[in-house]
Formats: C-alpha cells, sequence, structure tokens
C-alpha cells in the first residue's frame, strides 16, 4: 500500500526514530508524538509533545495533521509497570484504548499495535504455539491484552483496520533501565566502558529474541502489508534464542578483560527462564513475507560495533 502520512506515538524514543527513518526513506511523512523536552526524529515533519492519555490533545493532533495510520508505541515498560500498576494500566491500556476509538472515529488505519509476548502466561518454556491462550504473569502483559482484545472486538464489529505484532526479547544498544529484559545492553555498555557487570540472571537462561532493526522493520512492513493477505489480527515473532553465558562468552571475544559475573535476580530469573525459548510465527512468514535478517551472531556484531564505535 501507499502511505502518505503516518503517526508514530512514543516517535521520539530510540525505537520510534528508526522506525520513523525507514518511513522516511520510503517517501511517508512522519508524525511523531511523545513526551515533553523530547527530541523529533530527523525530517519528522511534525512533532507532538504531551502526555498519551490527553485525549484533547490527541484529537487536535489527529483534526489538524490527518494521519493515514497509526503506528501506536507508546508504553511504560515492563519493570516501570510492576512498580506503578495504575499508572500503567492508564497509560498502557486506557489510553491505548482512546487513541484507536479516536483513530476509528477519524477513519484512521491501519492501527499498528507493539505487542509482547508477555502476554502469554510463563508456562510454555520451549515452544509458544501461535495459538496459545493469552493468560498473562504480570501487569505489563495484561495491559497488553487488553489493548488487543478491544482492538480485535474494533476489526471484527467495526472492520477497524487492527494490526498487532507481540514481540519477544528484543535486543537493543540503547538498553533502556525500564526493561526487565535489558540486560544485554547493559552488559555490553558495562564491558565497553571497564566496568564490572553481574547478569541478573542464571548462565543458562534465555528466551526467544528479535534484533532491533529486525523490530522496526517488521513494524514497517506490518504497516504497509496488504490487509487481503493478513490472515489474523495478531502475529508473534521470533529471530533465535541464545543464553546468558552464550553472550559473555561473546562480549569476552571483544573485551577480554570485561568483568563479567552472574547474580541472579530471585523473580527476574524464574520468569525469563519460563518464557519461551522459540516462538512459532509461521502466519508472519507466509501472510506478508516475514523473515529475520539478524541471527544471534549478526546481532551481537551490529550491537557491539556501535558500542566500539
Amino acid at each position: 500500500m501507499t502511505l502518505e502520512r503516518v503517526l508514530i506515538t512514543g516517535g521520539n524514543g530510540n525505537l520510534g526514530r528508526l522506525l520513523a527513518a525507514r518511513f522516511i526513506a520510503a517517501g511517508t511523512q512522519v508524525i511523531s508524538f511523545d513526551l515533553p523536552d523530547t527530541a523529533a526524529p530527523e525530517g519528522a515533519l511534525a512533532c507532538v509533545t504531551g502526555d498519551i492519555r490527553d485525549t484533547d490533545l490527541l484529537r487536535d493532533l489527529l483534526d489538524r495533521h490527518k494521519p493515514q495510520a497509526i503506528v501506536h508505541l507508546a508504553s511504560r515498560l515492563s519493570g516501570s509497570s510492576e512498580a506503578d500498576p495504575q499508572a500503567a494500566w492508564a497509560i498502557n491500556a486506557t489510553a491505548s484504548i482512546d487513541l484507536m476509538h479516536m483513530a476509528q472515529a477519524h477513519g484512521i488505519g491501519p492501527f499498528v499495535f507493539a505487542s509482547t509476548i508477555a502476554s502469554y502466561d510463563t508456562g510454555f518454556a520451549r515452544h509458544l504455539p501461535e495459538d496459545a491462550a493469552q493468560w498473562p504473569a504480570n501487569v505489563y502483559g495484561a495491559t497488553k491484552v487488553a489493548v488487543e482484545r478491544m482492538g480485535v472486538w474494533l476489526k471484527k464489529s467495526a472492520g477497524f483496520d487492527f494490526r498487532c505484532l507481540r514481540f519477544p526479547m528484543v535486543l537493543s544498544p540503547f538498553a533502556p533501565p525500564g526493561a526487565v529484559t535489558a540486560y544485554p545492553g547493559h552488559a555490553i555498555n558495562a564491558a565497553a566502558k571497564g566496568e564490572a557487570f553481574a547478569f541478573p540472571v542464571s548462565a543458562d537462561t534465555g528466551m526467544s529474541t528479535l534484533y532491533l532493526e529486525d523490530v522496526t522493520r517488521s513494524l514497517f512492513e506490518m504497516t504497509l502489508a496488504d490487509a487481503n493477505r493478513l490472515t489474523r489480527p495478531a502475529y508473534n515473532l521470533h529471530s533465535f534464542h541464545f543464553t546468558a553465558q552464550q553472550w559473555a562468552d561473546k562480549i569476552k571475544q571483544e573485551w577480554p578483560d570485561a568483568q563479567l559475573s552472574f547474580a541472579p535476580d530471585a523473580k527476574l530469573d524464574p520468569l525469563i527462564r519460563e518464557w519461551p525459548d522459540v516462538v512459532e510465527d509461521a502466519s508472519a512468514r507466509a501472510d506478508w513475507g516475514w523473515s529475520p535478517s539478524y541471527d544471534f551472531e549478526a546481532s551481537a556484531a551490529a550491537m557491539m560495533g556501535l558500542m566500539k564505535g
């Protein structure tokens, strides 16, 4: 499909900026929405800052800039969601659903929602089927399921073009501190600075993973995908599995003197250990040609290359 203008919420963050760059390179104008005191992506048509819960501000944004599509990334992360469940529900669930209703009223679509495999229970330690029931074990996952269910209902009842991608662990060189799965990036940052780092998981703990560049590409491709080819409203994605020990070994290859150890967190380690090693993503591959570009080696090389300058 041809897309003239897209709104990216959370568009001033690291993920949003990379996604904006993809759209701009393809000739699509980008409107970015994010928190105050954040900088707009380079080349963006417009940047609006404020609170995602401010429905009047968002309604004015849609009236003024008239985006054809929305990619909704704005969200509290897992750690901050557990710390303040009420705020997490207001931001991740209620505000997202309000935005979907506004998009529907303005005839905007597709509406692409960034979800997570944390929307599932932790009982799929080895393999997560596509049609597994979603019973999240944490607040973050629960907020995502709430938005998914409303999006699917709007799609079925009113023809709203809701599209969802569920991401596993995301390997990112920017390593946001509020994400419980950000320790690979933190470990690289520490090694590059000559600082000691203790992995908050056991050496053999790992889970399904996707590199940041594949995340942005999948969002871009899903937004532009032909609706007639999509057989489901939500798709799981997967690239590879790795353990903390494998990551430590890879870091040691680049920084032999890196001071790395393992100090498993009593809550985090079993949580990640029980999340799936492999996520079935056959439908994404069949419906819109999804295929990851980054395996373990390519992801590690890309992240460490960025840190080495």
